[in-house]
């Protein structure tokens, strides 16, 4: 077995594992800037509907260079980069892969996190609404990827081993996220739940509509019954 002074591992693990993360980092700012693009395509395509009902509102914006919103009508998808690499427990399922066995760095990934709003806690700026992770898509150093989320999102795109991140996979990723969100819908919490109201909830309320709201206020989330594993 090879002996490493305290000096030659620390520059090993600056030449393989260092390196390696800002591969990866690069491969998913990269595929986020795709995202951009495929949402602002997605984005036009679906402001055709406004020729058939005006009050339907679809729109694109860009909030920072890690982090972008598309509004549907009453929803709005977040979609979020995260600026760390992550690996994975040796639970999870892609360590039963020869693929990561072979090379134990195609496990570090980057993350981009989409989550769904209602449009109305932009809009009205009601900064306690609640807002649900459906879905986050890893990319490693080959620019493999796969999706965790909600029933489409958590079993359309989960071939890690043969699949490469690129527009069209970007593009059937998104439109899988905006379907759930259209059916996800906004259910009225139990009656019990919000039978006291404080003076300054009403208030608040009044004068900024800060009543906290959420698609499935006062229900567990997982009532939906699929769960991001």
């Amino acid at each position: 077995m090879e002996s490493y002074t305290p000096k030659e591992l620390i520059l090993k693990s600056l030449q393989e594992k260092s390196s390696m993360k800002q591969d990866v980092f690069k491969n998913t700012l990269d595929t986020f800037a795709s995202l951009k693009t495929v949402l602002k395509e997605v984005a036009s395509e679906l402001k055709e509907f406004n020729k058939v009902d005006k009050r339907i509102t679809i729109d694109y914006k860009e909030i920072s260079e890690y982090q972008v919103q598309l509004r549907v009508a009453g929803d709005t998808l977040i979609f979020y980069m995260h600026t760390n690499i992550f690996d994975f427990d040796k639970s999870h399922r892609i360590w039963k892969t020869s693929y990561v066995k072979d090379d134990h760095y195609r496990s570090f990934c980057g993350m981009i996190q989409i989550f769904n709003f209602l449009a109305d806690s932009f809009k009205y700026n009601r900064v306690n609404d609640l807002g649900y992770l459906i879905g986050r898509i890893f990319i490693n150093k080959e620019s493999h990827y796969f999706v965790e989320g909600k029933r489409q999102l958590g079993f359309l795109y989960n071939d890690f081993v043969n699949t490469v991140i690129d527009k069209a996979a970007l593009k059937a990723i998104v439109e899988s996220a905006i379907l759930y969100c259209l059916n996800f819908d906004l259910y009225t919490p139990p009656f019990d739940s919000v039978k006291e109201v404080s003076v300054s909830d009403i208030q608040a309320a009044e004068n900024n509509m800060q009543i906290s709201t959420g698609k499935r206020l006062g229900f567990r989330f997982q009532a939906d019954s699929d769960q991001i594993e």
